[in-house]
């Protein structure tokens, strides 16, 4: 896992939008795997800007979203199809029609999260999939518990993140007890995670998933398991690292080495 600890949240995310737009660059057909919440706002208005003036072109990108209350109307201004219009697609130049969210008024549950799977399957896997964090450590809606090796399916939310979530809602009664979320094995079957992280409050998850052990307690932890993972931290989320300073070590080399082989590519 390849840990880089930034500033602040600006500069968490416009390093993550660099990662994201290079992909597309580098692969005009890519498949991103999208998350909300408050985390990735920055990167995602980071990236409209490249669009408007760098001219990033989003026109064949395909996008799968984690997870999707259930119950909530797409239009519905807390359902995750109406965040992602709001703050993303609706601003750059992506074909309505490549942007994938989980159904939340689905009539048949498992049919459509077989679905859901068979059609990431089907566009040729996910290339780069970004995650943000819950307090817990919970990824996607993969709560306390869930099973690393589960797929998109019904999950229960916990009381916890109930709590967390009801200030976008106004109250907890009026937050959904249900959400269809990717699996953790879903997850992992991304070629590349990028995850997010800022403010003190996760610094307890980032310290568990990035040190801690595997365990579906801490279900990002799963993510230790992976080949190719970039843990991108603003210094509050960063505190709690034991090996914090080896990190940044790390990643000093890492972007000398980068450096010189830009250099050669274009000597």
């Amino acid at each position: 896992m390849r840990v880089i600890v930034e500033s602040t949240p600006n500069e968490v995310a416009r390093h993550a939008a660099r990662i994201v737009a290079d992909l597309v660059r580098r692969k005009p057909k890519c498949v991103l795997g999208l998350a909300t919440g408050s985390t990735p706002l920055g990167m995602y208005a980071e990236l409209i800007r490249m669009h408007r003036e760098e001219g990033l072109d989003f026109s064949k990108v395909v996008t799968f979203n984690l997870d999707e209350y259930v119950g909530l109307e797409p239009a519905h201004p807390q359902s995750y199809r109406y965040f992602m219009d709001e703050h993303f697609f609706r601003h750059i130049n992506i074909d309505p029609r490549h942007t994938h969210v989980p159904d939340g008024r689905a009539l048949d549950f498992d049919a459509h999260c077989q679905q859901y799977e068979k059609l990431i399957r089907d566009c040729g896997g996910i290339d780069l999939q970004v995650l943000g964090i819950g307090r817990d450590g919970h990824i996607a809606f993969n709560e306390p518990g869930s099973s690393l090796g589960s797929r998109t399916r019904l999950k229960t939310l916990t009381a916890e993140t109930v709590r967390d979530n009801a200030r976008f809602f106004g109250s907890e009664e009026a937050v959904p007890r249900l959400a269809i979320t990717m699996g953790v094995g879903t997850i992992l079957e991304s070629r590349q995670c990028l995850l997010l992280a800022c403010g003190s409050s996760k610094a307890r998850a980032v310290r568990d998933t990035v040190e801690g052990p595997i365990t579906a307690q801490v279900t990002a932890s799963a993510l230790q398991l992976h080949r190719d993972v970039i843990c991108i931290l603003d210094e509050q989320a960063a505190a709690m690292l034991a090996r914090r300073d080896y990190y940044r070590e790390v990643e000093a080399l890492q972007s000398r080495l980068e450096a010189a082989r830009r250099a050669r590519a274009e000597g």
